[in-house]
Protein backbone atom coordinates (compact mmCIF):
# COMPACT_ATOMS: atom_id res chain seq x y z
CA UNK A 1 0.00 0.00 0.00
CA UNK A 2 1.18 3.09 -0.94
CA UNK A 3 1.88 5.71 1.65
CA UNK A 4 -0.08 8.43 -0.45
CA UNK A 5 -3.59 5.56 -0.25
CA UNK A 6 -4.22 6.78 3.53
CA UNK A 7 -5.35 10.01 2.13
CA UNK A 8 -7.60 8.88 -0.63
CA UNK A 9 -8.99 6.86 1.91
CA UNK A 10 -9.51 9.83 4.57
CA UNK A 11 -11.27 11.45 0.91
CA UNK A 12 -13.90 8.33 0.16
CA UNK A 13 -14.67 8.30 4.12
CA UNK A 14 -15.38 12.13 3.76
CA UNK A 15 -16.90 12.19 0.48
CA UNK A 16 -14.58 14.75 -0.76
CA UNK A 17 -14.47 15.44 -4.21
CA UNK A 18 -10.48 16.17 -4.78
CA UNK A 19 -7.29 16.17 -2.92
CA UNK A 20 -4.80 19.19 -2.97
CA UNK A 21 -1.55 18.42 -1.75
CA UNK A 22 0.87 21.24 -1.96
CA UNK A 23 4.01 22.23 -0.95
CA UNK A 24 4.33 23.67 2.00
CA UNK A 25 0.70 23.20 3.27
CA UNK A 26 -0.64 21.00 5.39
CA UNK A 27 -3.24 18.55 2.78
CA UNK A 28 -6.38 19.74 1.86
CA UNK A 29 -10.46 18.33 0.20
CA UNK A 30 -12.76 19.52 -1.48
CA UNK A 31 -15.98 19.25 0.21
CA UNK A 32 -19.05 20.34 -1.24
CA UNK A 33 -17.10 22.43 -3.39
CA UNK A 34 -15.22 23.97 -0.49
CA UNK A 35 -11.41 23.46 0.82
CA UNK A 36 -11.46 22.56 4.09
CA UNK A 37 -7.50 21.35 5.62
CA UNK A 38 -6.37 18.41 6.77
CA UNK A 39 -5.22 17.68 10.45
CA UNK A 40 -2.10 17.00 9.17
CA UNK A 41 1.90 18.29 9.50
CA UNK A 42 2.89 21.10 6.45
CA UNK A 43 4.09 18.94 3.84
CA UNK A 44 7.53 19.54 2.67
CA UNK A 45 8.53 19.55 -1.06
CA UNK A 46 11.16 16.47 -0.88
CA UNK A 47 8.52 14.16 0.95
CA UNK A 48 5.90 15.26 -0.56
CA UNK A 49 8.45 14.40 -3.59
CA UNK A 50 8.73 10.94 -2.96
CA UNK A 51 5.07 9.78 -2.06
CA UNK A 52 3.82 11.17 -5.08
CA UNK A 53 6.87 9.06 -7.25
CA UNK A 54 5.85 6.05 -5.44
CA UNK A 55 2.13 5.89 -7.28
CA UNK A 56 3.28 8.03 -10.41
CA UNK A 57 4.74 5.85 -14.14
CA UNK A 58 8.20 5.90 -14.46
CA UNK A 59 6.85 7.59 -17.70
CA UNK A 60 4.95 10.07 -16.15
CA UNK A 61 7.59 10.79 -13.62
CA UNK A 62 10.37 11.37 -16.74
CA UNK A 63 7.43 13.80 -18.33
CA UNK A 64 7.12 16.09 -14.81
CA UNK A 65 10.76 16.82 -14.38
CA UNK A 66 11.08 17.99 -17.93
CA UNK A 67 8.08 19.92 -18.43
CA UNK A 68 6.66 20.40 -14.48
CA UNK A 69 3.31 19.20 -15.17
CA UNK A 70 1.43 15.81 -16.11
CA UNK A 71 -1.49 13.66 -16.12
CA UNK A 72 -2.59 10.19 -15.52
CA UNK A 73 -5.10 8.02 -13.85
CA UNK A 74 -4.95 6.11 -10.52
CA UNK A 75 -6.36 2.90 -9.33
CA UNK A 76 -6.98 1.79 -5.95
CA UNK A 77 -8.66 -1.58 -6.61
CA UNK A 78 -12.13 -1.80 -4.29
CA UNK A 79 -11.87 1.54 -3.88
CA UNK A 80 -11.66 4.27 -6.47
CA UNK A 81 -9.79 5.65 -9.38
CA UNK A 82 -8.32 9.09 -9.65
CA UNK A 83 -7.26 11.70 -11.77
CA UNK A 84 -3.60 12.76 -11.17
CA UNK A 85 -2.15 16.37 -12.11
CA UNK A 86 1.67 16.95 -10.68
CA UNK A 87 2.33 20.48 -11.40
CA UNK A 88 5.60 22.63 -10.57
CA UNK A 89 4.65 25.60 -7.97
CA UNK A 90 6.74 28.96 -6.22
CA UNK A 91 7.41 26.30 -3.38
CA UNK A 92 7.62 22.47 -4.88
CA UNK A 93 5.95 20.24 -6.53
CA UNK A 94 1.81 20.05 -5.83
CA UNK A 95 -0.39 17.82 -7.31
CA UNK A 96 -4.27 17.63 -7.54
CA UNK A 97 -6.50 14.37 -7.42
CA UNK A 98 -10.68 14.36 -8.57
CA UNK A 99 -11.97 10.81 -7.43
CA UNK A 100 -13.67 9.01 -9.94
CA UNK A 101 -15.74 6.58 -8.52
CA UNK A 102 -15.80 3.09 -9.05
CA UNK A 103 -19.25 2.72 -9.42
CA UNK A 104 -20.73 4.52 -12.21
CA UNK A 105 -23.71 6.18 -11.46
CA UNK A 106 -27.20 5.72 -13.42
CA UNK A 107 -28.73 8.44 -15.10
CA UNK A 108 -31.97 7.56 -12.53
CA UNK A 109 -29.43 7.88 -9.71
CA UNK A 110 -28.19 11.03 -10.99
CA UNK A 111 -32.00 12.43 -11.53
CA UNK A 112 -31.08 12.86 -15.53
CA UNK A 113 -34.05 13.15 -17.60
CA UNK A 114 -35.67 11.16 -20.01
CA UNK A 115 -34.20 12.87 -23.07
CA UNK A 116 -30.78 11.11 -22.38
CA UNK A 117 -31.83 7.73 -22.50
CA UNK A 118 -32.98 8.79 -26.28
CA UNK A 119 -29.52 10.26 -26.77
CA UNK A 120 -27.58 6.93 -25.59
CA UNK A 121 -29.78 5.72 -28.34
CA UNK A 122 -29.33 7.79 -31.38
CA UNK A 123 -27.77 6.09 -34.42
CA UNK A 124 -25.32 8.78 -35.23
CA UNK A 125 -24.58 12.30 -34.74
CA UNK A 126 -23.07 15.13 -32.16
CA UNK A 127 -23.41 15.00 -28.68
CA UNK A 128 -21.85 17.87 -26.21
CA UNK A 129 -22.32 18.03 -22.72
CA UNK A 130 -20.30 21.21 -21.25
CA UNK A 131 -19.57 23.42 -18.68
CA UNK A 132 -16.91 24.66 -16.35
CA UNK A 133 -13.92 22.46 -14.92
CA UNK A 134 -15.32 20.33 -12.13
CA UNK A 135 -19.23 20.59 -13.07
CA UNK A 136 -19.70 16.97 -13.69
CA UNK A 137 -19.38 16.44 -17.25
CA UNK A 138 -17.56 13.15 -16.98
CA UNK A 139 -19.91 12.01 -14.64
CA UNK A 140 -23.02 12.43 -16.61
CA UNK A 141 -21.22 11.14 -19.93
CA UNK A 142 -20.62 7.92 -17.95
CA UNK A 143 -24.25 7.72 -17.03
CA UNK A 144 -25.36 7.86 -20.91
CA UNK A 145 -22.23 5.53 -21.99
CA UNK A 146 -23.67 3.28 -19.01
CA UNK A 147 -27.39 3.13 -21.01
CA UNK A 148 -25.92 2.56 -24.52
CA UNK A 149 -23.68 -0.13 -22.67
CA UNK A 150 -26.48 -2.14 -21.52
CA UNK A 151 -29.09 -1.76 -24.12
CA UNK A 152 -26.80 -1.53 -27.63
CA UNK A 153 -25.06 -4.37 -29.18
CA UNK A 154 -21.96 -2.03 -30.47
CA UNK A 155 -18.14 -0.72 -30.20
CA UNK A 156 -18.06 1.86 -28.03
CA UNK A 157 -14.28 3.39 -28.28
CA UNK A 158 -13.68 5.84 -25.16
CA UNK A 159 -10.80 8.70 -25.90
CA UNK A 160 -9.22 10.33 -22.71
CA UNK A 161 -6.40 12.15 -20.96
CA UNK A 162 -6.78 10.43 -18.78
CA UNK A 163 -9.30 7.56 -18.70
CA UNK A 164 -11.89 8.35 -15.85
CA UNK A 165 -14.68 6.21 -15.38
CA UNK A 166 -13.79 2.31 -16.65
CA UNK A 167 -16.66 0.61 -17.91
CA UNK A 168 -16.63 -2.92 -18.31
CA UNK A 169 -18.01 -4.44 -21.93
CA UNK A 170 -21.58 -5.74 -21.47
CA UNK A 171 -23.85 -5.86 -24.19
CA UNK A 172 -21.20 -3.65 -25.93
CA UNK A 173 -17.76 -3.50 -26.60
CA UNK A 174 -15.73 -0.96 -25.26
CA UNK A 175 -12.20 -0.20 -25.33
CA UNK A 176 -10.50 2.74 -23.51
CA UNK A 177 -7.28 5.22 -25.10
CA UNK A 178 -5.63 6.70 -23.07
CA UNK A 179 -3.59 9.79 -24.44
CA UNK A 180 0.21 9.27 -23.87
CA UNK A 181 0.13 5.89 -22.99
CA UNK A 182 -1.65 4.17 -25.65
CA UNK A 183 -2.01 7.20 -28.29
CA UNK A 184 -0.24 10.17 -29.10
CA UNK A 185 -2.47 13.06 -29.89
CA UNK A 186 -7.12 13.46 -29.51
CA UNK A 187 -6.43 13.89 -33.40
CA UNK A 188 -4.53 10.70 -33.78
CA UNK A 189 -6.87 8.68 -31.97
CA UNK A 190 -9.42 10.10 -34.03
CA UNK A 191 -7.91 9.48 -37.24
CA UNK A 192 -7.40 5.82 -35.87
CA UNK A 193 -10.94 5.57 -34.50
CA UNK A 194 -12.38 5.40 -38.06
CA UNK A 195 -10.31 2.13 -38.91
CA UNK A 196 -11.65 0.67 -35.70
CA UNK A 197 -15.14 -0.29 -36.66
CA UNK A 198 -16.83 2.25 -34.11
CA UNK A 199 -20.60 2.96 -33.60
CA UNK A 200 -20.14 5.32 -30.74
CA UNK A 201 -16.66 7.30 -29.56
CA UNK A 202 -16.37 9.35 -27.25
CA UNK A 203 -13.70 11.99 -26.96
CA UNK A 204 -12.50 13.69 -23.39
CA UNK A 205 -12.26 16.76 -24.50
CA UNK A 206 -12.55 18.69 -27.78
CA UNK A 207 -9.61 20.86 -26.76
CA UNK A 208 -8.51 21.74 -30.39
CA UNK A 209 -8.94 22.53 -34.10
CA UNK A 210 -7.85 18.92 -35.15
CA UNK A 211 -10.00 17.16 -32.60
CA UNK A 212 -13.08 19.29 -33.18
CA UNK A 213 -12.84 18.79 -37.02
CA UNK A 214 -12.40 15.17 -36.61
CA UNK A 215 -14.91 14.75 -34.03
CA UNK A 216 -17.61 16.90 -35.88
CA UNK A 217 -15.92 14.44 -39.71
CA UNK A 218 -17.09 11.55 -37.54
CA UNK A 219 -20.35 12.69 -36.66
CA UNK A 220 -21.27 13.35 -40.24
CA UNK A 221 -19.89 9.85 -41.59
CA UNK A 222 -22.26 7.73 -39.56
CA UNK A 223 -21.08 7.31 -35.85
CA UNK A 224 -22.29 8.95 -32.48
CA UNK A 225 -19.73 10.96 -31.27
CA UNK A 226 -19.95 12.31 -27.36
CA UNK A 227 -17.74 15.47 -26.63
CA UNK A 228 -16.83 17.87 -23.90
CA UNK A 229 -16.38 21.71 -24.38
CA UNK A 230 -15.86 24.69 -21.24
CA UNK A 231 -18.77 26.36 -22.46
CA UNK A 232 -21.63 27.60 -20.31
CA UNK A 233 -24.66 27.33 -22.78
CA UNK A 234 -25.45 26.04 -25.46
CA UNK A 235 -25.40 29.26 -28.06
CA UNK A 236 -21.85 29.74 -27.09
CA UNK A 237 -20.87 26.13 -27.74
CA UNK A 238 -22.39 26.07 -31.37
CA UNK A 239 -20.45 29.36 -31.52
CA UNK A 240 -16.87 27.71 -29.97
CA UNK A 241 -17.30 25.30 -32.22
CA UNK A 242 -17.70 27.64 -35.42
CA UNK A 243 -15.05 30.03 -34.32
CA UNK A 244 -12.21 27.70 -33.72
CA UNK A 245 -12.33 27.59 -37.78
CA UNK A 246 -10.78 29.76 -40.16
CA UNK A 247 -13.16 32.64 -41.60
CA UNK A 248 -13.25 30.73 -44.89
CA UNK A 249 -14.06 27.80 -43.86
CA UNK A 250 -17.00 28.87 -40.94
CA UNK A 251 -19.71 28.64 -43.66
CA UNK A 252 -19.19 25.09 -44.59
CA UNK A 253 -18.60 23.97 -40.97
CA UNK A 254 -21.91 25.68 -40.10
CA UNK A 255 -23.63 23.98 -42.54
CA UNK A 256 -21.70 20.58 -41.43
CA UNK A 257 -22.59 20.96 -37.80
CA UNK A 258 -26.17 21.84 -38.40
CA UNK A 259 -26.20 18.48 -40.56
CA UNK A 260 -24.85 16.48 -37.44
CA UNK A 261 -25.24 17.92 -33.82
CA UNK A 262 -27.88 16.25 -32.10
CA UNK A 263 -28.06 18.04 -28.54
CA UNK A 264 -26.18 20.04 -26.38
CA UNK A 265 -25.94 19.70 -22.87
CA UNK A 266 -24.57 22.54 -20.67
CA UNK A 267 -24.40 22.35 -16.84
CA UNK A 268 -22.78 22.92 -13.37
CA UNK A 269 -22.76 21.81 -10.07
CA UNK A 270 -24.28 23.48 -7.09
CA UNK A 271 -24.06 23.22 -3.18
CA UNK A 272 -27.11 21.74 -2.30
CA UNK A 273 -29.11 22.75 1.11
CA UNK A 274 -28.45 21.28 3.50
CA UNK A 275 -25.23 19.19 2.30
CA UNK A 276 -24.47 17.51 -0.59
CA UNK A 277 -24.12 18.83 -4.52
CA UNK A 278 -26.94 19.37 -7.08
CA UNK A 279 -26.76 19.77 -10.83
CA UNK A 280 -28.51 22.39 -13.27
CA UNK A 281 -28.58 21.40 -16.90
CA UNK A 282 -29.40 23.30 -20.16
CA UNK A 283 -30.29 20.84 -22.10
CA UNK A 284 -30.60 21.67 -26.24
CA UNK A 285 -32.40 18.97 -28.91
CA UNK A 286 -31.50 19.96 -32.37
CA UNK A 287 -34.60 20.23 -34.05
CA UNK A 288 -35.49 21.54 -37.77
CA UNK A 289 -35.48 25.15 -36.40
CA UNK A 290 -32.43 24.50 -34.36
CA UNK A 291 -30.45 23.41 -37.14
CA UNK A 292 -31.78 26.27 -39.48
CA UNK A 293 -30.85 28.67 -36.69
CA UNK A 294 -26.98 26.79 -36.91
CA UNK A 295 -27.12 27.48 -40.56
CA UNK A 296 -28.31 30.36 -41.01
CA UNK A 297 -25.46 32.00 -38.42
CA UNK A 298 -28.64 32.97 -36.36
CA UNK A 299 -27.12 31.30 -32.65
CA UNK A 300 -28.37 34.06 -30.43
CA UNK A 301 -31.90 32.80 -31.47
CA UNK A 302 -31.28 29.32 -29.95
CA UNK A 303 -32.43 30.21 -26.27
CA UNK A 304 -36.03 31.46 -27.45
CA UNK A 305 -36.05 27.89 -29.58
CA UNK A 306 -35.12 26.23 -26.20
CA UNK A 307 -37.95 28.31 -24.37
CA UNK A 308 -40.38 27.24 -27.00
CA UNK A 309 -39.19 23.61 -27.23
CA UNK A 310 -39.84 21.92 -24.20
CA UNK A 311 -42.13 18.91 -25.50
CA UNK A 312 -39.06 17.73 -27.25
CA UNK A 313 -37.12 17.99 -23.55
CA UNK A 314 -35.21 20.82 -23.65
CA UNK A 315 -35.03 23.33 -21.18
CA UNK A 316 -32.80 26.88 -20.36
CA UNK A 317 -30.17 26.68 -17.91
CA UNK A 318 -31.52 29.64 -15.88
CA UNK A 319 -34.94 27.86 -15.80
CA UNK A 320 -33.53 24.64 -13.92
CA UNK A 321 -31.60 26.82 -12.01
CA UNK A 322 -35.13 28.78 -10.87
CA UNK A 323 -36.87 25.35 -10.57
CA UNK A 324 -33.76 24.25 -8.07
CA UNK A 325 -34.00 27.83 -6.18
CA UNK A 326 -38.23 27.84 -5.62
CA UNK A 327 -37.19 24.68 -4.35
CA UNK A 328 -35.07 25.69 -1.67
CA UNK A 329 -32.32 22.84 -2.94
CA UNK A 330 -29.63 25.98 -3.80
CA UNK A 331 -28.81 29.58 -2.20
CA UNK A 332 -29.75 32.68 -4.17
CA UNK A 333 -26.43 34.16 -3.94
CA UNK A 334 -24.61 30.94 -5.75
CA UNK A 335 -27.99 30.99 -8.40
CA UNK A 336 -27.30 34.92 -8.98
CA UNK A 337 -23.26 33.74 -9.47
CA UNK A 338 -23.89 30.95 -11.94
CA UNK A 339 -26.63 32.42 -13.86
CA UNK A 340 -26.38 33.34 -17.71
CA UNK A 341 -29.23 36.08 -17.29
CA UNK A 342 -28.16 37.22 -13.69
CA UNK A 343 -30.75 40.50 -13.71
CA UNK A 344 -33.08 37.46 -13.24
CA UNK A 345 -31.51 36.38 -10.04
CA UNK A 346 -31.09 39.97 -7.99
CA UNK A 347 -34.50 40.28 -6.65
CA UNK A 348 -33.20 37.16 -4.40
CA UNK A 349 -30.39 38.15 -3.03
CA UNK A 350 -30.10 39.89 0.30
CA UNK A 351 -27.56 42.53 -0.71
CA UNK A 352 -27.08 44.26 -3.89
CA UNK A 353 -24.43 42.37 -6.16
CA UNK A 354 -20.97 43.33 -6.71
CA UNK A 355 -19.78 45.35 -9.61
CA UNK A 356 -17.25 42.77 -9.78
CA UNK A 357 -19.86 40.27 -9.97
Amino acid sequence: MAKIDAFFKLMNDQGASDLHLVSGQPPTLRLSGELERVKYKILENDDLKAMLYEIAPEDKVKVFEETGDVDFGYEIPGLARYRANFFMQKWGCAAVFREIPSEILTAEQLGLPPIFEKLAMLPRGLVLVTGPTGSGKSTTMAAVIDIANKKRKDHILTIEDPVEFVHKSRACIINHREIGAHTKSFGAALKGALRQDPDIILVGEMRDLETIALAVEAASTGHLVFGTLHTSSAPKTVDRIIEVFSEGEQAQIRSTLADGIRAVICQNLFKKIPKGRCCAQEIMIATAAVRNLIRENKTYQIGSAIQTGKKFGMQLLDDHIQEMLDKGMIAADEAYQKSNEKARFIPYLKEAPSVLD
